[in-house]
Order: C-alpha cells, then sequence, then structure tokens
C-alpha cells in the first residue's frame, strides 16, 4: 500500500495525514490523488504527483449533485482516474478542512452560496491604501474568514504611493476597529514589506487572496512566485479604479513554500450564513450584548442598553456598530432567501428527482464560477 503522505510533491501542495487515512478508509488507493489548481467552465486543471491533467466530473456526481457546494472548487483534493496522458475524471472529493464562500452575486442566484476556495490556511485580506481602503470591507472580509473558521492577516499594499505619516494614520485607525489581526505593509512596486509577509507563510499551507479588482492580487503573486504567473493591468487614472484582468480562480505553489490562490476582483462581498463569523469579528459588541439588562434589547433606546452606554462613552466606535448592524441585516436577508429557495424547490410534498434535473445540474456545473 502507497504511503503518500512522504511524497514531497503532494507535501508542498498541502496533502496530510488525516487526507491519507480518509483515502485508506474509502479504499481509493487505485485512484490519483490530485488538487484543484483552476477550473474552466466545467473543465478542471489538476496537479498531481505526475504533473498537471485536465479532468471533468464523472457522470454520477453531476447527477446526484444538489447545489453548487457539491462540485470542486479550486483548493478541493480530488480522487481521479487517468485515463490519457493529461484527461481525467474525478471520481469523488475529498472532505474539505474550510470553505471559504460569499453570497452568489447574481440576481437570480440570491440566497446561493459562491465559492471563493477550499482547504485555505489563511485568509490575505489586501487593501490599497491609495483608493481602496475601507475599513468597513476590511471587517466584511474578516467576516468572510471567520465564518469559515480561518484566521486573516492584513495586507496593506501600495505604501510607496502615500508618505509615512499617512500610513501611521491609516494603521492606527485600522487597529482601533481590528485588534488581533496582523498588518503587513506592503509594496509591490519596491518589494518593500514582501520578505516580512514570506515569514507568515509555511510549506503546505494555503493562502488565499481577498480584495476589490486593482489592489495588486495578481502582482503580489507574481512577487511571491518570483516570476510573472497572473496577467496584470493598469489602473484606470481618472475613474482610480481596477480593471478584471484576472478572470478565474488560481492556485499557484511557491517554491519556497506556501501555497496561494489567487481571485478575481470581488466588488460585491456578500455575507452568506455568517452568524459565527460576525461574532467573531465583532467580539465586543457581542461581549456587549450579554450585558444588556434585557434579554430582548434592541439597543436602540432601552435603559441599561451596553451597546448605547458604550457608544456615549466613547468606548465603541460608532462607525463598526453600524458596519456590524448592515452585515448583520445581509446574513439575515441571505438565510430568508436560502429558506425561500428551498421551499420552492422541495414544494408541499417534497421534491422528487426528474429527468429535467441531469440537464439542470450540467448547467450549473457549466456555470459555477460565471
Amino acid at each position: 500500500m502507497t504511503e503518500l503522505t512522504n511524497n514531497s510533491t503532494l507535501k508542498k501542495l498541502g496533502f496530510h495525514p488525516n487526507l491519507e487515512t480518509y483515502r485508506k478508509e474509502q479504499k481509493w488507493e487505485a485512484l490519483e490523488v490530485g488538487r484543484v489548481i483552476s477550473e474552466h467552465k466545467g473543465r478542471y486543471q489538476v496537479k498531481t504527483v505526475n504533473g498537471e491533467v485536465e479532468a471533468t466530473l464523472l457522470g454520477k456526481l453531476i447527477f446526484v449533485a444538489k447545489n453548487r457546494l457539491d462540485f470542486p472548487a479550486v483548493g478541493d483534493w480530488v480522487a481521479i482516474n487517468v485515463y490519457d496522458e493529461d484527461k481525467a475524471l474525478i471520481h469523488a472529493i475529498y472532505p474539505r478542512q474550510s470553505i471559504v464562500v460569499r453570497e452568489y452575486t447574481k440576481q437570480r442566484m440570491g440566497g446561493e452560496k459562491q465559492v471563493i476556495g477550499t482547504n485555505i490556511d489563511y485568509g490575505f485580506i489586501i487593501q490599497a491604501v491609495d483608493r481602496d481602503y475601507n475599513l468597513n470591507r476590511i471587517e466584511r472580509y474578516l467576516t468572510i474568514c471567520n465564518a469559515a473558521n480561518i484566521p486573516s492577516i492584513i495586507i496593506l499594499n501600495k505604501i510607496d504611493l502615500i508618505d509615512e505619516e499617512q500610513l501611521q494614520a491609516i494603521v492606527t485607525e485600522l487597529r482601533e476597529r481590528v485588534k488581533e489581526e496582523p498588518i503587513v505593509c506592503i509594496s509591490n512596486e519596491t518589494q518593500a514589506g514582501i520578505e516580512e509577509l514570506r515569514t507568515y507563510m509555511q510549506e503546505g499551507k494555503t493562502y488565499c487572496l481577498l480584495g476589490s479588482s486593482g489592489v495588486g492580487k495578481s502582482t503580489l503573486t507574481n512577487s511571491l512566485m518570483g516570476k510573472a504567473v497572473m496577467s496584470t493591468g493598469a489602473i484606470n487614472a481618472y475613474l482610480s479604479r481596477g480593471k478584471h484582468v484576472t478572470s478565474h480562480r488560481e492556485l499557484h505553489v511557491l517554491e519556497s513554500g506556501g501555497i496561494i490562490i489567487d481571485n478575481p476582483g470581488m466588488r460585491m462581498v456578500g455575507i452568506a450564513d455568517a452568524e459565527s463569523g460576525l461574532e467573531s469579528t465583532f467580539d465586543q459588541i457581542t461581549a456587549l450584548t450579554k450585558q444588556c439588562k434585557f434579554n430582548d434589547c434592541t439597543h436602540i433606546h432601552e435603559v441599561g442598553c451596553a451597546i448605547i452606554h458604550a457608544i456615549i462613552e466613547d468606548e465603541l466606535d460608532l462607525d463598526a456598530y453600524e458596519n456590524f448592524l448592515k452585515l448583520e441585516r445581509e446574513a439575515v436577508r441571505f438565510k430568508r432567501k436560502a429558506l425561500k429557495n428551498l421551499k420552492k424547490a422541495n414544494g408541499k410534498g417534497g421534491r422528487k428527482y426528474n429527468k429535467n434535473d441531469r440537464k439542470k445540474n450540467k448547467s450549473m456545473s457549466k456555470n459555477y464560477y460565471k
């Protein structure tokens, strides 16, 4: 029986003993192990010990898929059967250690989750200090990472475009709202801070880049890789807005150790079922709500409200509280949409699988990342 945990290629990709144990329990020794590094309309690029193969889903997986989360995503470990030199069939998906999701942004897909990446160890939340810096957006990304139970590192990019005094003001303001997450200031242009960022990265660990278009995610990937592996584009000088140069998610293994998942820029980051994420991101608010005089306190006008008292005494940032309320409303709306979709799908007496579902699932797999 082949032991895969000692394979250097798989170790660099993040393969760990729990996956090897699961492989043996499922008796998948006859199938190869690979990790999905990119996806293009239902076709998956998978990296294995022997190189890269283009893989498609076994028909059974398409047939039984209930929603988009049942399809492979970038970062997934999969069991494959290679039938040509560079072709393969995906037979199964290994259990996910973590999954980072957002609400699907298309209007018709409200109440559904879109996978940003799987088996993530750290979230790299990237903001450009010259144009993109937004505290509320940072808390939004933190909520998504906390909901996935993964730690975050905040990266302030393009520090070469502002002076030291401006940078310190931004860091001070950020630290007042975000107490614990590490903050790394970098410049892809001058390479300042890149080596400091490397100190947070370990072999076999996966780091997911999160940020809007034009903040420098792909350029950072190139800097960490030491070569150009992702296309980059200039910022529109008039609008101060980035272009969607990166059109798909892609996983890269660094020579120095660590794995990067680069993502297309996200102008809309919908909160999807993130109660635990909100509690962790806004832990001060969570703690204060437990100190209110009344259990059903609305934190608007009640006597003995700990939230109101903290705001009046400048112990709680009003902007942070307003952002918390906004994200909380989004999470509630997502739940309502998801429940409405579930009721619609199941009908009054429960919904039976019909012959049209297979066509729908095929279409769903092709449009997974659109």
